[in-house]
């Protein structure tokens, strides 16, 4: 029972499962940020694209 009680005590002293989830919410966090910020930037270039190709086709 005690062998038990130390084994249970140990995991819950345990933070590298702690850390490896942080570290993954950081990397998930960071994910999300490059694809909002490569999509607006597309976004923007799409729109310059488009504004170039309305004044060639226009004389």
């Amino acid at each position: 029972m005690e062998h038990i009680a130390h084994t249970v005590k140990q995991f819950l002293r345990d933070e590298d499962g702690v850390t490896a989830i942080e570290y993954g919410l950081i990397a998930s966090l960071i994910a999300v940020v490059i694809i909002v910020s490569v999509q607006t930037v597309g976004n923007k270039l799409n729109a310059v694209f488009d504004y170039i190709q309305t004044k060639l086709v226009t004389p």
